[in-house]
């Protein structure tokens, strides 16, 4: 009932324990790893397109098969599908900041992502359907996971070929999911962590505890069945859209593009980022706002009687979550105004030449000591930072390329 046995589940503890050592070394250092990675999968997985089409006698026999759904029933399969498709890469849209903010100029980040992130999930999803698809076609039965269907290739033809082409594209597969798993998973939920305690946790730690519980919440029950992966996928989705919404509005619209670069790493209770006991209490209520649009309908998709309107609502689970999750931070926004914003758009991040967030204690400087302000200590403020004027961290005050910040900030 597990969806498991004991090879299957000892081929997952394997690669469960040869993860861990990649989680020690920084993403920089192992960076070639990444670099084989681009090579080596998708190369693999045209072969297995190929390979597929070729066992299929044919891509026409495949695009040829009639469908069983018609109507508004095809409809919402269709819809669904898109979703599936976004909750795949739903985790990608929130984690971005992780690696994005090392670009050198917001446009560096945009246009890359831009491109290579529809494309690269298109290819990889045509590939996909077209070799599940295959599959009804060879063996008479939809084969939706790709390991199962290579085992079936093994079956029926157990010849030197069959099996180096199997062991190739396997070992790509797993390759695949160990770059997957350090990229979207261990660095992503290590940089969460370090925020949430920096005194006691780093990335390297962050990304130990997060395997720890990718192995204590028993994974392979997820793909036990089709219906529990998908199912799994859309509660990820209802969750994380809630978060892109405050974020992407937040910034978008509520700020204009508008941050205080040095006010973002300081615990001045005074600072604009402290909110109310340094809770951005707006930014929980529209998160919670987007899940409970989606919670109903979520209910329905593990099996409980819930009326059809709201399993309509599930079925666009990331864009309702969304849209608002976007629109209630908005409100909250505009009916309880936050500091440092803008009127227009103000991103300055492409002009600011002297990124220092040190905050000096000689004339003209900040005289502020990071720790006493996180205990409530006496923050002392000699320098000015009107009209764009802001401290270096050597004592005196430097002219900024900036626009100087808004009436609102």
């Amino acid at each position: 009932s597990s969806g498991t046995n004991t090879r299957d589940f000892t081929s997952f503890f394997l690669f469960w324990l040869c993860s861990l050592p990649a989680i020690w070394f920084p993403v920089h250092k192992i960076r070639h790893l990444f670099t084989v990675k681009a090579y080596f999968v998708p190369t693999a997985g045209v072969a297995f397109f190929i390979w597929a089409i070729v066992r299929a006698r044919g891509i026409g026999p495949i695009v040829r098969q009639p469908s069983k759904l018609h109507g508004s029933v095809l409809a919402w399969e269709v819809v669904k599908g898109i979703m599936s498709s976004i909750a795949n890469f739903a985790t990608l849209i929130v984690n971005d900041p992780d690696f994005a903010r090392f670009a050198r100029k917001p446009r560096d980040a945009f246009w890359s992502q831009l491109i290579t992130i529809p494309v690269g999930f298109a290819i990889t999803s045509f590939i996909g359907i077209i070799v599940s698809s295959s599959s009804s076609v060879i063996f008479n039965e939809p084969i939706w996971s790709p390991l199962d269907l290579l085992k079936l290739f093994l079956d029926h033809n157990g010849s030197t070929g069959t099996r180096v082409g199997v062991f190739f594209i396997s070992t790509a597969f797993a390759l695949a999911q160990l770059g997957t798993n350090i990229a979207a998973n261990s660095v992503s939920a290590g940089t969460d962590m370090t925020a949430l305690m920096p005194r006691y946790l780093n990335i390297r730690r962050g990304g130990y505890i997060c395997a720890a519980v990718g192995l204590a919440m028993c994974p392979w029950n997820l793909l036990s069945s089709t219906n529990n992966f998908t199912t799994y996928l859309s509660a990820y989705s209802v969750f994380l859209s809630s978060i892109a919404g405050v974020i992407i509005c937040d910034y978008y619209w509520v700020r204009r593009g508008y941050l205080q670069i040095r006010d973002l790493y300081s615990a001045k209770k005074s600072g604009p980022y402290y909110y109310t006991l340094g809770v951005h209490w707006r930014g929980y209520v529209a998160y919670i706002a987007g899940i409970a649009v989606n919670v109903v309908g979520f209910a329905g998709a593990v099996g409980t009687k819930v009326p059809i309107g709201a399993t309509y609502i599930y079925n666009l689970n990331f864009f309702c979550g969304f849209i608002v999750a976007a629109a209630v931070y908005y409100a909250l926004c505009r009916l309880s105004p936050i500091p440092a914003t803008s009127d227009h758009w103000l991103e300055v991040g492409d002009d600011v030449r002297n990124g220092s967030l040190a905050y000096g204690s000689g004339e003209g400087a900040y005289a502020y000591d990071e720790e006493s302000a996180g205990k409530g200590g006496e923050v002392v403020a000699k320098g000015t930072r009107e009209n764009g004027w802001a401290d270096d961290g050597s004592g005196s005050a430097d002219k900024l390329d900036v626009p100087p910040a808004p009436a609102r900030s």
